[in-house]
């Protein structure tokens, strides 16, 4: 038993020898696991290794996923088609005959109260080189006022032209301005002058203008856009008259700061105006002005949620050079408008102001009547607040429905001129034709002036447009009595009509009562009462027919009712009047 043991001890150390031998080779069991890892470095991958790999994957379909072949089939049966293709024409829309543009026109007519009448245009355009043309229009008229002695025609010249040419980045534009309007100071007051006075009264105005103007445009550039002038103005007694302005407006974007935001545009100007009349109404002293005025007019305009913002201001130094005063004025130019109903109707407040340079040109222009003897300054806008509602009703009415509040400092009033004559002739006094009590001077308040403002058009039909405007004022003065001859209601109604070759237009406008002024005695002398001019309205028709794309006939017609009113004191207008004639349309 000792033996067995010793042997089994003895195999057994024998094949653990053995087993630690065999470990130092490699094993050739298939179910041994050798794993051997070097590291020789870091592995730092770099976008490129994902472009590595350049085969792509095997998929291998099992049986049991491919598609089973479908054999289908179909039971035809016969339908019965009623349908039958209706053949047609395209539709389109009716947008009318294109109507051929011409460059140059000619247009003559003749009229009641020896009326003739002469317009025309010719222009010749290069493209892309330049363009030039020449303007010209004349009317006048006769004797047509049967309640005044004198002379009451009037005749219009004016004549325009300009030179245009187009470069790389600019644009530039030359033109000069030429008018000369005669009228006569025919308004008498209600004094029974004598054959002599009549007779010696020179009643002739005659009114000169003459401009050069200039522009540049210019294209991506802060600057927009260059206008300037030079004018002189003079008139029949030797008053003259002489301005200059210089407008340059830059514009500068601001979306790239935020795209609420739109281009900030900076409007400046410089205008100087000087002038002198040859005689004041009360002697013969000369009346000198001279005005220099310098402005700057910032804007933004912005969209901030559904609101529409306008933010700008109005800076001037202003100089009254002949008195010697320099002040610094500043105004502002706000508006806001909010959409409603989906952007149909908008409601809209807003402030601003102006300074605004009066002269005798423009004061002959609103009234032809007034006398060469005016005491001119300017007139201070101090502020205009407005607040109102528009849009359309529909897709064919519009609307507009506006209330403001102004004050004005210095505001033109026109006062009718008091008379040196009694009527009765007298070869001492020498007199001019405008001082008989037929002319105007001027006369300057602060006024503060409440409006309403209606507008409404109405596009009845694609031929037929019809609109009006209606506005009321209420006025309070500070030195004044009234408000002379500012009216405290006016407004318009207005309806246009075109089919083929026919086309028509019809205006009304209507003023209420004006207020003027009565004297005691001849000059000098106190106002004894107030004169009142009644409230008129006027129709006014024009037509005509086009024959074709050259030639059609006109026809006007003002006053159609024949009313006879005041347009000024002691100044009635012609009565009804008709002018008829034809225009002549060519290309060279």
């Amino acid at each position: 038993m000792k033996t067995y043991i010793l042997v089994l001890i003895i195999l057994i150390s024998s094949l653990n020898a053995f087993a630690q031998k065999k470990s130092k080779k490699p094993l050739k069991n298939k179910d041994s696991i050798v794993e051997v890892i070097n590291v020789v470095t870091s592995y730092t991958p770099t976008i490129s290794d994902a472009f590595k790999v350049k085969k792509n994957p095997r998929i291998v379909i099992s049986r049991n996923t491919k598609k089973k072949k479908l054999n289908y089939t179909i039971f035809s049966a016969p339908v019965a088609s009623t349908f039958i293709p209706k053949s047609g024409v395209v539709k389109g829309i009716d947008v009318g005959k294109k109507e051929r543009l011409f460059d140059n026109y000619l247009a003559l007519g003749f009229g009641n109260y020896s009326t003739p009448f002469v317009e025309f245009l010719l222009n010749q355009n290069r493209k892309f080189e330049n363009d030039y043309g020449i303007y010209l229009k004349y009317i006048s008229t006769e004797n047509g006022i049967e309640n005044t002695p004198l002379n009451s025609g009037y005749s219009n010249l004016n004549v325009g032209g300009y030179y245009m040419k187009e470069e790389r980045n600019f644009n530039w534009k030359i033109g000069g301005n030429v008018y000369q309007h005669e009228y006569n100071w025919y308004g008498l007051p209600s004094i029974n002058f004598d054959t002599s006075s009549i007779d010696a009264i020179i009643e002739k105005q005659t009114y000169g203008y003459y401009e050069l103007n200039g522009e540049i445009t210019f294209e991506d550039s802060y600057f927009n856009n260059i206008k300037t002038s030079v004018n002189l103005f003079d008139d029949f007694y030797g008053s003259k008259e002489i301005g200059v302005s210089l407008k340059p407006n830059l514009k500068f974007p601001l979306t790239r700061i935020n795209k609420n935001l739109k281009d900030l545009e900076l409007q400046t100007s410089i205008h100087y105006l000087q002038g002198e009349f040859k005689q004041n109404y009360s002697d013969d002293s000369n009346l000198n002005y001279a005005f220099f005025n310098f402005g700057i007019h910032p804007v933004i305009k912005l969209d901030w949620k559904k609101l529409n913002i306008k933010l700008g201001s109005k800076i001037y130094l202003s100089s009254d050079i002949e008195n010697s005063l320099t002040d610094i004025l500043a105004y502002p130019d706000v508006e806001i408008s909010y959409p409603l109903n989906s952007g149909l109707i908008n409601i809209y407040t807003g402030a601003n102001g102006d300074l605004h340079m009066n002269s005798f040109q423009r004061l002959s222009e609103l009234n032809p009547f007034v006398s060469p003897t005016l005491f001119l300054t300017q007139t201070n806008e101090q502020y205009n607040l407005f607040g109102g509602i528009n849009g359309t009703l529909s897709s064919n009415i519009s609307f507009n429905l506006k209330a403001s509040y102004k004050k004005d400092e210095d505001h033109v009033l026109f006062v009718r001129n008091n008379s040196k004559s009694n009527g009765e002739f007298s070869s001492s006094a020498s007199l001019l034709g405008y001082e008989y009590g037929n002319s105007f001077g001027v006369f300057y308040d602060d006024i503060s002036t409440f409006s309403i403002l209606a507008e409404l058009e109405v596009a009845a039909t694609k031929r037929i447009h019809l609109g009006g405007n209606l506005q009321m004022n209420s006025y309070t003065t500070t030195f004044q009595q009234e408000a002379w001859n500012l009216p405290k209601l006016e407004g318009s109604i207005f309806g246009k009509y075109q089919k083929n070759n026919w086309y028509a237009s019809a205006n009304m406008f209507f003023v209420g009562e004006r207020l003027d002024v009565n004297y005691n005695d001849t000059f000098p002398s106190t106002i004894s009462n107030i004169q009142s001019l009644k409230g008129f309205a006027d129709i006014n028709v024009n037509g005509g027919y086009h024959f074709n794309d050259f030639l059609s006939a006109f026809i006007t017609l003002n006053n159609v009712l024949g009313t006879d009113y005041e347009r000024y004191a002691n100044y009635n207008v012609l009565g009804f009047q008709a002018l008829a004639g034809v225009t002549y349309k060519f290309d060279f």
